[in-house]
């Protein structure tokens, strides 16, 4: 639930505002104020979904005890002197999630019930809060309980059951997307991953490009290779590091390319890994056009799960092919920069260059088609 705004005292609230957040059921007003309704004696927060009432019949309290010395009783349906709506959703959802994270996870509706919810209403609000599925929450929690036990237990099979997976044989099937290479060769910190690396210059630093036999697996951007370098041999500690090749270094002069070009474009073979809900959200991020900018709540409803903003801001952050996923076009509400692993002048720079270069480009006959379009849109054509 969003936190009201403290800037603005309670007194500082005319009966004009209230009624605009009553009438919106607007939950950043939640616990700035309270409002009663004459004809059925009781009072609800502003969010409150119960039918709106008639404007005459409602006056507006600062407080709970205000109300209730005005003769009002609390709303049984909003309960504005308990819990709210979305502290209730958060409660159950974080019990849901410490259920969930154990080795037997319950069904969906063991869950459903102890939130007193149906399957559909408790599977939505969960999908909304964590932008997963309980289901594919409990399945990354198990994936990241296989990673850890794989470095400890003796035994391959032994970590992913272990782990609670009920069989060997659906971990295997998602092993690739979960770990980037087979369970035995993660067990042995990528032995017999063969790596090509480049360390090299452009215009924003030092600039790390590696690559497996899947793909672009790392673009990293910084002021130091040897760190950045050190880094690499962290996430593969057993790979071998072998020769680049002609098709590599193309790789690593597109990159450089879309540095100083990014009209160009960037189309690589990437090896991409993480969870379900990380792969969409970078899915997703590939999807944002050349110089255009979208907030992590946009971003959030457009990989369905419109209340996991802060999901999706954790995804970016996981996120290790800059440029080539473009976690760089997201930005907070009101178009502030924040959230930027390789720094918030790198992001500031990459945007301004994308914004030039999208200008410099003559719009194509379909984009011209298309702005036509939406400047029409809305007139009548006689």
């Amino acid at each position: 639930m969003k936190q009201p705004n403290r800037d603005v005292r309670p007194n500082e609230l005319s009966d004009e505002l209230c009624w605009r957040a009553l009438s919106e059921r607007d939950q950043r007003a939640d616990g700035r104020f309270y409002y009663a309704v004459e004809s059925t004696g009781v009072y609800c927060r502003p969010s409150c979904p119960a039918r709106r009432p008639r404007r005459e019949n409602v006056s507006f309290h600062m407080t709970c005890e205000a109300a209730e010395r005005a003769g009002f009783r609390a709303c049984k349906r909003c309960r504005p002197n308990g819990q709210g709506p979305g502290e209730r959703r958060a409660a159950w959802v974080g019990e849901a999630c410490r259920a969930l994270e154990q080795s037997s996870p319950p069904d969906l509706a063991t869950l459903a019930a102890g939130a007193g919810l149906s399957r559909f209403h408790f599977l939505r609000m969960f999908k909304a809060e964590t932008g997963l599925t309980p289901k594919r929450y409990a399945q990354a929690c198990r994936a990241a309980r296989v990673k850890r036990g794989l470095a400890d237990s003796s035994s391959v099979t032994a970590a992913i059951y272990d782990a609670g997976f009920v069989s060997s044989g659906r971990f295997y099937e998602a092993s690739r997307d979960l770990l980037g290479m087979t369970p035995s060769r993660y067990r042995a910190g990528g032995r017999d991953t063969a790596i090509r690396f480049a360390l090299t210059q452009c215009a924003l630093g030092v600039l790390l490009v590696a690559a497996t036999e899947q793909g672009v697996c790392t673009i990293e951007l910084g002021d130091d290779g040897s760190a950045l370098l050190a880094a690499l041999r962290q996430r593969f500690p057993n790979a071998s590091f072998v020769a680049r090749d002609a098709q590599f270094e193309s790789w690593v002069q597109a990159v450089v390319g879309f540095v100083e070009r990014p009209e160009l474009g960037l189309n690589l073979p990437l090896d991409i890994r993480g969870t379900a809900f990380q792969q969409r959200v970078f899915r997703a991020l590939q999807e944002i056009p050349l110089g255009s900018t979208v907030t992590y709540a946009e971003l959030a409803r457009r990989v369905g799960s419109p209340g996991a903003a802060r999901a999706v801001g954790s995804a970016c952050a996981g996120n290790v092919l800059a440029l080539a996923i473009p976690c760089h076009r997201v930005v907070q509400s009101g178009g502030k920069l924040a959230g930027y692993r390789w720094g918030v002048e790198r992001k500031s720079a990459l945007l301004e260059r994308e914004a030039e270069a999208r200008e410099a480009v003559p719009a194509t006959p379909l984009a011209r088609a298309r702005d036509m379009r939406k400047a029409t849109r809305g007139r009548h054509v006689r």
